[in-house]
């Protein structure tokens, strides 16, 4: 049998306007480190639209979580929230300022898709294709803010988000 290694990434936050930039930064560290760098600005894009659709939309919070996948071949991005509403792919006016998220994601995705979670929530995800078979790894550790040391963290004015209350979290799996 033949297993296929893989890489698991996850973040948890508050989808607020402040954490989608540390969210897009997260995710580009990530992949810049599986040296998948052609696939950096279509998962920051994915992954924006939709913690965006989850601070305008979710309810009763905007808890989610954040989970990068790479199994040899694709790339899966998927956020989970707490609101089990289902988004729908609609057609937006091109002069529209909102609408538009979820055909953004399908322009730049392999493809995408929706489903229910054990918790009442949702899962919105993404996939991409790798360029090129990704290089197998044991051990294959998920970077995040907190992996700074905390002198460095503290030159840059960065702040633990292992610590700080409702920064992000994230944890690797696998």
């Amino acid at each position: 049998m033949i297993s296929k290694p893989s890489r698991h990434c996850t973040v948890e936050l508050q989808a607020l306007p402040s954490r989608i930039g540390q969210v897009r930064r997260i995710v580009s560290a990530q992949l810049r480190y599986w040296h998948l760098d052609p696939l950096i600005d279509a998962a920051a894009l994915g992954v924006t639209e939709l913690l965006t659709n989850v601070h305008r939309h979710a309810e009763p919070d905007k808890q989610c979580r954040i989970e990068i996948v790479l199994l040899l071949d694709r790339l899966t991005v998927s956020v989970r929230d707490n609101d089990p509403r289902v988004p729908s792919l609609r057609g937006a006016d091109l002069a529209a300022t909102c609408g538009r998220g979820l055909a953004l994601v399908a322009s730049v995705s392999e493809s995408w898709g929706v489903r229910p979670h054990d918790d009442g929530g949702k899962v919105v995800w993404f996939s991409l294709p790798t360029p090129v078979p990704a290089v197998p790894a044991a051990s294959v550790p998920c970077l995040a803010p907190y992996s700074l040391n905390a002198s460095a963290a503290a030159a840059r004015g960065a702040v633990n988000p292992v610590t700080a209350g409702g920064r992000p979290r994230s944890t690797v799996v696998g």
